[in-house]
């Protein structure tokens, strides 16, 4: 039987990830300095942390309103290209559920479907392309391949084909950003945006609980 993740779900949801992405920012910055300018978890810590901040004043019982506040607080305060990229997986997803208080396996599906989406257009990276992509894309497969079944376990199956995309970097030439300069320099690192993106979903099988 299908069951749903509400608004305190995703609150909670959303508080963890904040936390993780500030525990990692050390970890993310060494990532990116291996194929970037070493700032990437400085820049996106800070962004996530005034995000979960702001969630205080986000609007109750709409699960798509609060992750698009999410979003639009990463967008407005992240620089470079990660607050456009990352902001915009909030407040796309945000836009697909809108309205909504109770979300469903389904629903999970169309929403990171329009992130991505929406990432693309951005930035124009594919699979293989050695960027947040490569962790989101398998992960939405996985969610469209499971919406109906339970749905810790389509959130356990997302989060495992999120990770695995992430290791998937460490083999892979970078093709987008500062880093496609270096070439095969980028080779045997993990893409920061791809580990960041492992964290969303690690957070999310782990910290909400079927209703």
């Amino acid at each position: 039987m299908a069951d749903s993740l509400g608004w305190l779900d995703f609150k909670d949801f959303l508080i963890e990830l904040s936390k993780q992405v500030m525990q990692s920012k050390n970890q993310l910055d060494s990532m990116d300095a291996a194929c970037g300018d070493g700032d990437f978890g400085s820049t996106i810590a800070s962004a996530f942390e005034r995000a979960a901040t702001a969630l205080k004043d986000a609007p109750v019982n709409d699960v798509g309103a609060l992750l698009t506040s999410y979003g639009s607080t990463i967008l407005s305060t992240a620089g470079g290209a990660s607050g456009p990229i990352f902001g915009a997986l909030f407040v796309e997803a945000g836009k697909a559920v809108k309205g909504k208080t109770e979300v469903s396996p389904q629903d999970l599906a169309l929403m990171f479907g329009a992130s991505l989406k929406r990432i693309q257009q951005l930035g124009g990276a594919v699979l293989g392309d050695k960027t947040a992509v490569d962790s989101l894309e398998p992960a939405l497969r996985s969610l469209q391949k499971t919406t109906q079944a339970p749905l810790r376990e389509a959130l356990e199956q997302a989060a495992k084909a999120s990770e695995t995309g992430c290791e998937s970097t460490k083999h892979l030439i970078a093709k987008h950003g500062k880093a496609r300069y270096l070439g095969e320099q980028t080779i045997g690192s993990v893409d920061p945006g791809a580990y960041l993106v492992s964290l969303l979903f690690d957070a999310l099988a782990t910290t909400t609980k079927p209703s």
